[in-house]
């Protein structure tokens, strides 16, 4: 075991954890954001550089500070390590730093794009962007591409965090898609513009972080904040069937995975649950989804509605002098 202390935090962890699982372990308050980071993707993390931290303190046998800021989900923890998140404002000057990069080809599409309300983006950009931009260039934009018969690929909204190149290495039986060319030139493609056509291949759209990957049978036909999440369950051969149901009056909109508190996908659902399945009577219904009362999703949504009391002449009573 390890001991760490992450924003004046003291916590013991197994040897092996990195820096960003300790602080989640300890809770939201100290967590760095993450837009390339999965925990169950393999390899993942390292690209986006938005989980920075400040070591003041490397470990008890050598307590010298680490002379740059590290990323906290690529880095492991040492024993009597001290970790400066959140007080450190070398770290929110970087962490600005990376969200103006981030931003500095990305498209003011929130008005139109489907991940508003749900983008990691905005809500980093929020927390620890600017509200101004410094740079004076035209931004590179690409061609909507459909890259199957579900998905369509804005590759303009991209940041390029290799989600979903991970997804098609991992849980697909073929992955068709990858980062080609270098530099500002880098994009999201598939080989000789191949249709990505396999029974996993909806979860790309579950672990963008931005819009760059969106589901064309939910494409304009609501905010999410005007839909109702909803947990249910079927019986799949092919994955685990446990799947949220997003609803507009009686309709099921569309269906996703359901994910974490940090955002990240729990279990992997196949195609046919997320594209073929969209009638009630198709799951069986468990119960409204919890949102974050944080999360503009969770607005107008109520589990229980306690009316206020019905006040009657009698239970009005004169104001004291």
């Amino acid at each position: 075991m390890a001991k760490v202390t992450i924003d004046g935090i003291e916590i013991d962890v197994p040897d092996g954890t990195t820096i960003l699982q300790a602080a989640r372990m300890i809770g939201p308050e100290v967590a760095p954001p993450t837009m390339c980071y999965h925990s169950k993707l393999k390899t993942s993390g390292g690209y986006c550089r938005t989980c920075l931290v400040e070591v003041t303190k490397g470990s008890e046998k050598d307590p010298r500070p680490m002379p740059k800021l590290v990323a906290s989900c690529r880095t492991n923890v040492m024993d009597g390590m001290v970790v400066t998140n959140g007080l450190s404002e070398k770290v929110q000057d970087a962490r600005a730093g990376v969200v103006e990069f981030l931003l500095l080809n990305h498209p003011l599409d929130c008005p139109i794009c489907d991940q508003a309300g749900e983008c990691h983006l905005q809500d980093l950009s929020y927390e620890h962007g600017h509200y101004n931009t410094r740079t004076d260039f035209e931004r590179r934009t690409f061609e909507k591409i459909d890259i199957g018969d579900t998905i369509q690929l804005h590759m303009t909204r991209c940041i390029l965090c290799y989600r979903c190149v991970k997804v098609a290495e991992q849980i697909t039986d073929g992955r068709v898609h990858g980062v080609i060319n270098r530099g500002d030139a880098s994009e999201i493609s598939t080989y000789i513009k191949e249709a990505i056509e396999n029974d996993f291949s909806g979860n790309m759209i579950d672990v963008c972080p931005v819009g760059a990957l969106t589901d064309k049978t939910f494409r304009f036909k609501s905010r999410v904040w005007f839909t109702k999440p909803v947990d249910a369950h079927c019986d799949c051969d092919k994955c685990s069937g446990k799947v949220v149901l997003w609803y507009k009056g009686d309709d099921v909109l569309r269906v996703t995975g359901r994910k974490d508190q940090w955002g990240e996908i729990e279990e992997f659902i196949c195609n046919t649950c997320r594209f073929e399945r969209k009638k009630t009577s198709d799951w069986t219904i468990e119960g409204v989804r919890e949102i974050s009362r944080h999360s503009v999703i969770s607005a107008n949504k109520y589990k229980k509605l306690v009316k206020p009391k019905r006040l009657t002449i009698n239970d009005i009573k004169a104001l004291p002098e």
